[in-house]
Protein backbone atom coordinates (compact mmCIF):
# COMPACT_ATOMS: atom_id res chain seq x y z
CA UNK A 1 0.00 0.00 0.00
CA UNK A 2 2.94 2.32 0.71
CA UNK A 3 4.12 1.83 -2.88
CA UNK A 4 0.68 2.80 -4.18
CA UNK A 5 0.52 5.96 -2.02
CA UNK A 6 4.05 7.07 -2.90
CA UNK A 7 3.44 6.44 -6.62
CA UNK A 8 0.12 8.32 -6.58
CA UNK A 9 1.44 11.35 -4.71
CA UNK A 10 4.72 11.66 -6.61
CA UNK A 11 3.10 11.47 -10.05
CA UNK A 12 0.08 13.55 -9.03
CA UNK A 13 2.36 16.38 -7.93
CA UNK A 14 4.78 15.95 -10.84
CA UNK A 15 1.90 16.19 -13.30
CA UNK A 16 0.83 19.69 -12.21
CA UNK A 17 1.75 22.00 -15.08
CA UNK A 18 3.11 19.07 -17.10
CA UNK A 19 2.71 18.77 -20.85
CA UNK A 20 -0.10 16.22 -20.57
CA UNK A 21 -2.02 18.48 -18.20
CA UNK A 22 -1.73 21.25 -20.77
CA UNK A 23 -2.86 18.74 -23.39
CA UNK A 24 -5.91 17.95 -21.24
CA UNK A 25 -6.77 21.64 -21.26
CA UNK A 26 -6.40 21.90 -25.05
CA UNK A 27 -8.48 18.78 -25.72
CA UNK A 28 -11.20 19.88 -23.29
CA UNK A 29 -11.41 23.29 -24.96
CA UNK A 30 -11.41 21.79 -28.45
CA UNK A 31 -13.94 18.99 -28.00
CA UNK A 32 -16.00 20.01 -24.95
CA UNK A 33 -16.87 16.33 -24.28
CA UNK A 34 -15.16 15.36 -21.05
CA UNK A 35 -16.13 11.66 -20.81
CA UNK A 36 -14.34 10.40 -23.97
CA UNK A 37 -11.36 12.64 -23.14
CA UNK A 38 -11.10 11.21 -19.61
CA UNK A 39 -11.46 7.64 -20.93
CA UNK A 40 -8.86 8.24 -23.66
CA UNK A 41 -6.43 9.75 -21.15
CA UNK A 42 -6.99 6.81 -18.79
CA UNK A 43 -6.40 4.13 -21.45
CA UNK A 44 -3.29 5.89 -22.79
CA UNK A 45 -1.86 6.44 -19.30
CA UNK A 46 -2.53 2.86 -18.24
CA UNK A 47 -0.87 1.48 -21.40
CA UNK A 48 2.11 3.81 -21.15
CA UNK A 49 2.65 3.27 -17.42
CA UNK A 50 2.21 -0.51 -17.73
CA UNK A 51 5.04 -0.55 -20.26
CA UNK A 52 7.13 1.73 -18.08
CA UNK A 53 6.42 -0.32 -14.96
CA UNK A 54 7.36 -3.53 -16.79
CA UNK A 55 10.64 -1.94 -17.89
CA UNK A 56 11.38 -0.85 -14.32
CA UNK A 57 10.72 -4.34 -12.94
CA UNK A 58 12.87 -5.84 -15.72
CA UNK A 59 15.73 -3.47 -14.89
CA UNK A 60 15.43 -4.46 -11.23
CA UNK A 61 15.88 -8.11 -12.24
CA UNK A 62 18.83 -7.68 -14.60
CA UNK A 63 20.85 -4.98 -12.83
CA UNK A 64 22.85 -5.68 -9.71
CA UNK A 65 21.23 -4.25 -6.56
CA UNK A 66 24.09 -1.77 -6.14
CA UNK A 67 23.84 -0.39 -9.69
CA UNK A 68 20.06 -0.30 -9.48
CA UNK A 69 20.12 1.60 -6.18
CA UNK A 70 22.50 4.23 -7.59
CA UNK A 71 20.39 4.50 -10.77
CA UNK A 72 17.29 5.13 -8.62
CA UNK A 73 19.19 7.78 -6.62
CA UNK A 74 20.26 9.49 -9.85
CA UNK A 75 16.75 9.35 -11.33
CA UNK A 76 15.15 10.92 -8.25
CA UNK A 77 17.77 13.69 -8.15
CA UNK A 78 17.33 14.29 -11.89
CA UNK A 79 13.55 14.47 -11.45
CA UNK A 80 13.93 16.97 -8.59
CA UNK A 81 15.59 19.37 -11.03
CA UNK A 82 13.52 18.52 -14.09
CA UNK A 83 10.23 19.12 -12.29
CA UNK A 84 11.19 22.78 -11.78
CA UNK A 85 11.38 23.34 -15.55
CA UNK A 86 7.88 24.16 -16.80
CA UNK A 87 6.61 22.21 -19.81
CA UNK A 88 5.27 23.81 -22.96
CA UNK A 89 2.83 22.24 -25.36
CA UNK A 90 3.70 22.59 -29.03
CA UNK A 91 1.34 22.20 -31.97
CA UNK A 92 3.14 18.94 -32.81
CA UNK A 93 2.00 17.50 -29.45
CA UNK A 94 -1.67 17.78 -30.42
CA UNK A 95 -2.90 15.31 -33.03
CA UNK A 96 -4.87 16.88 -35.84
CA UNK A 97 -8.62 16.85 -35.45
CA UNK A 98 -8.88 15.63 -39.05
CA UNK A 99 -7.88 12.11 -38.02
CA UNK A 100 -10.83 9.69 -38.15
CA UNK A 101 -10.19 8.48 -34.61
CA UNK A 102 -12.95 10.32 -32.82
CA UNK A 103 -12.48 12.12 -29.51
CA UNK A 104 -11.57 8.99 -27.54
CA UNK A 105 -9.06 7.73 -30.13
CA UNK A 106 -7.50 11.15 -30.65
CA UNK A 107 -7.11 11.64 -26.91
CA UNK A 108 -5.68 8.15 -26.35
CA UNK A 109 -3.17 8.49 -29.18
CA UNK A 110 -2.16 12.03 -28.25
CA UNK A 111 -1.75 11.22 -24.56
CA UNK A 112 0.23 8.07 -25.26
CA UNK A 113 2.64 9.91 -27.56
CA UNK A 114 2.93 12.92 -25.22
CA UNK A 115 3.90 10.60 -22.33
CA UNK A 116 6.80 9.03 -24.24
CA UNK A 117 9.97 10.18 -22.48
CA UNK A 118 7.95 12.44 -20.18
CA UNK A 119 8.71 12.99 -16.50
CA UNK A 120 5.96 10.72 -15.29
CA UNK A 121 7.11 7.88 -17.55
CA UNK A 122 10.65 8.14 -16.14
CA UNK A 123 9.26 8.27 -12.59
CA UNK A 124 7.15 5.16 -13.25
CA UNK A 125 10.24 3.25 -14.44
CA UNK A 126 12.23 4.38 -11.38
CA UNK A 127 9.45 3.55 -8.91
CA UNK A 128 8.87 0.10 -10.40
CA UNK A 129 12.60 -0.59 -10.32
CA UNK A 130 12.82 0.62 -6.73
CA UNK A 131 9.77 -1.08 -5.26
CA UNK A 132 9.60 -4.23 -7.48
CA UNK A 133 5.79 -3.95 -7.29
CA UNK A 134 4.47 -3.62 -10.81
CA UNK A 135 0.74 -3.50 -10.05
CA UNK A 136 0.92 -1.04 -7.14
CA UNK A 137 3.25 1.30 -9.04
CA UNK A 138 1.19 1.27 -12.24
CA UNK A 139 -2.07 1.70 -10.30
CA UNK A 140 -0.58 4.56 -8.26
CA UNK A 141 1.03 6.42 -11.14
CA UNK A 142 -2.10 6.05 -13.26
CA UNK A 143 -4.28 7.36 -10.43
CA UNK A 144 -1.85 10.26 -9.89
CA UNK A 145 -2.12 11.19 -13.57
CA UNK A 146 -5.90 11.02 -13.47
CA UNK A 147 -6.10 13.08 -10.25
CA UNK A 148 -4.08 15.81 -11.93
CA UNK A 149 -5.78 15.69 -15.34
CA UNK A 150 -9.48 14.96 -14.77
CA UNK A 151 -10.18 18.24 -12.92
CA UNK A 152 -8.50 20.13 -15.77
CA UNK A 153 -10.63 18.30 -18.31
CA UNK A 154 -13.82 19.18 -16.43
CA UNK A 155 -12.97 22.63 -15.10
CA UNK A 156 -10.54 23.86 -17.73
CA UNK A 157 -9.13 27.36 -17.47
CA UNK A 158 -10.95 28.12 -14.21
CA UNK A 159 -8.93 25.55 -12.28
CA UNK A 160 -5.68 25.91 -14.22
CA UNK A 161 -5.46 29.64 -13.61
CA UNK A 162 -6.02 29.31 -9.84
CA UNK A 163 -3.49 26.56 -9.22
CA UNK A 164 -0.20 27.75 -7.68
CA UNK A 165 1.85 25.81 -10.21
CA UNK A 166 5.25 27.07 -9.05
CA UNK A 167 4.54 26.14 -5.42
CA UNK A 168 3.35 22.67 -6.46
CA UNK A 169 6.51 22.18 -8.55
CA UNK A 170 8.67 23.15 -5.58
CA UNK A 171 6.77 20.72 -3.35
CA UNK A 172 7.16 17.92 -5.92
CA UNK A 173 10.86 18.71 -6.34
CA UNK A 174 11.30 18.57 -2.56
CA UNK A 175 9.55 15.19 -2.51
CA UNK A 176 11.95 13.88 -5.15
CA UNK A 177 14.91 15.17 -3.12
CA UNK A 178 13.60 13.34 -0.04
CA UNK A 179 13.08 10.13 -2.04
CA UNK A 180 16.56 10.53 -3.51
CA UNK A 181 18.00 11.05 -0.02
CA UNK A 182 16.31 7.89 1.25
CA UNK A 183 17.60 5.97 -1.76
CA UNK A 184 21.08 7.41 -1.18
CA UNK A 185 20.98 6.29 2.44
CA UNK A 186 20.14 2.78 1.25
CA UNK A 187 22.98 2.91 -1.30
CA UNK A 188 25.48 3.95 1.35
CA UNK A 189 24.22 1.63 4.09
CA UNK A 190 22.56 -1.30 2.27
CA UNK A 191 22.49 -3.70 5.23
CA UNK A 192 21.76 -1.32 8.09
CA UNK A 193 18.89 0.68 6.60
CA UNK A 194 16.00 -0.31 4.35
CA UNK A 195 15.48 1.98 1.38
CA UNK A 196 12.10 3.23 2.67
Amino acid sequence: MQTFLVSTSVVGLAEIGDKTQLLSLVLAARYRKPVPIVLGAFVATLANHAGSGALGVLLARVLSPSILTWAVVASFVMMAGWILVPDKLSDADVVSTKLPLGIFGTTALTFFLAEMGDKTQIVTIALAARFHEFYWVVAGTTLGMMLANVPVIYLGHTLANRMPTRAVHILASTLFVVLGGLALRAALYPVEYPMF
